[in-house]
């Protein structure tokens, strides 16, 4: 059995909050970041920020506390936290030695210009070209963008169809998602099974945040030859719609602007907008399980079909219609591949049919508790890596490194009578020292 690994996907704050505070600076010099990062921010931290926009004198931090009751105190320490973290307000001492709070200079001043207008262009619309022969309509590039999406889930789940650039199957590979051997097509790892059941916002950040660690620099004082690259692979995400490589202007679709509008996964709108936020739009209410593990699948998209047949047995395929069948087997391989049950639970609950979001609760309970009995089976042994210590010539020997391992926190596990035990990786050299110190004594 193999150690699973989680797939830790980072949101907009947590990737900014591991920048440096001067890139963080440069970054909020533009006032089309700022507004990202606003839009972004939780509620009660959204007024925070509108509250003190337009003071120039820090304000107490005893003040600040007096804005929320006493049982929202937690949220004003997450708001506080996330304020920091960003670098969207600095502390200030004030006269009399109190704390005050102060927005940072530059974020305030381009959020300013971001809200009521003023400051340079953010982009070129283009007027300069003339009128668009071939302009497209929202619901145009909605289809562009679900379509350029939905290749690069296809060629994650091995359809034979999907091509992708060799950039975004080096990328792929990079973010650990897929996995290429010598002289064979990449193949999907226990991270890309996770993956594919993100909603498309998280899948979107993932991808582009992997993709700027993995990326240079780009200039932001025109289209240089780096930013033209930028500009095609965000094409092939689906991002902005180019009709052709060298056209000399682009449109960008409702996914970017997915990225930049502060919707969150589980927010309403995808009801009325022309592209959800859940992979293959068009099919977010489309399953309906039973109480004898049968799950009925109203689709024809063949990546939503390859979702399901992720964790389940295919039985039968219609045109409109398949079902499959929920076993032990299947949830377990889903489960060795890297997939939780609560991520298992999740997809179908986010995608029931309309039909099934009437009952309360939606999943059968049936289903949901095997599915977590399920992988607790297997995952009744924890694995915990650790250096093993043995052949102590002495009991002695044994319970003086023993304590020393105790006293750090870094034993795992011991067996006196056979004079054995293990440390965590990160506690043995500190360990290894002690006891070389110990021998050299005696």
């Amino acid at each position: 059995m193999k150690l699973r690994v989680q797939l830790q996907c980072k949101n907009l704050h947590e990737y900014l909050k591991e920048l440096s505070p001067d890139v963080l600076d440069r970054l909020y010099n533009h006032p089309a970041t700022c507004l990202a990062v606003y839009r972004e921010l939780p509620a009660l931290a959204k007024n925070y920020v509108m509250r003190m926009l337009f003071l120039d004198q820090p304000l107490p931090q005893a003040a600040v506390a007096l804005w929320v009751k006493k049982d929202g105190q937690k949220d004003h320490d997450e708001c506080v936290s996330v304020l920091s973290g960003l670098r969207l307000w600095h502390t200030q001492h004030l006269q009399g030695g109190l704390q005050g709070n102060v927005l940072n200079p530059v974020f305030k001043d381009n959020l300013k210009v971001a809200l009521l207008g003023g400051g340079k262009a953010w982009a070129d619309e283009g007027s300069s070209l003339g009128p668009d022969r071939h302009a497209r309509d929202v619901e145009s590039l909605d289809r562009y963008a679900t379509e350029r999406w939905e290749v690069i889930l296809h060629f994650m789940v091995g359809s034979p169809s999907a091509a992708v650039s060799q950039d975004l199957a080096q990328l792929l590979t990079q973010a650990g998602l897929m996995k290429s051997e010598a002289g064979e097509a990449p193949c999907i790892t226990s991270s890309g099974f996770q993956f594919l059941l993100l909603d498309t916002a998280s899948q979107l950040w993932y991808l582009t945040l992997q993709y700027l660690n993995t990326a240079q620099d780009y200039s932001v004082e025109g289209m240089s030859e780096s930013l033209l690259t930028f500009l095609q692979h965000l094409r092939e995400f689906g991002l902005v719609f180019q009709r052709k490589r060298k056209s000399r202007r682009y449109y960008p679709t409702r996914l970017a602007i997915t990225l930049s509008a502060g919707v969150s996964t589980n927010s309403s709108s995808t009801a009325t907008s022309g592209i959800g936020l859940t992979p293959g739009t068009g099919d977010s209410g489309f399953i309906v399980v039973e109480t004898n593990y049968r799950i009925y699948a109203y689709t024809n998209s063949e990546l939503q079909i390859a979702l399901v047949a992720l964790f389940s047995e295919m039985l039968y395929r219609f045109p409109d219609v398949v079902v499959a069948q929920v076993t032990r087997e299947s949830v377990q391989q889903a489960i060795a591949n890297g997939i939780t049950a609560q991520q298992i639970i999740h997809f179908l609950r986010t995608r029931a049919h309309p039909i099934m979001l009437k009952q309360t609760p939606v999943l059968p309970p049936t289903i949901t508790d095997q599915i977590r009995l399920w992988e607790l089976e297997r995952d009744r042994l924890q694995f915990t890596e650790g250096v093993l210590y043995n052949q102590f010539l002495s009991q002695a020997d044994f319970e003086v490194l023993r304590d020393r391992a105790q006293g750090l926190g870094v034993l795992v596990w011991q067996n006196p009578a056979h004079r054995v035990m293990v440390v965590t990786p990160h506690g043995h050299s500190e360990v290894k020292r002690f006891w070389k110190r110990q021998k050299s004594h005696t």
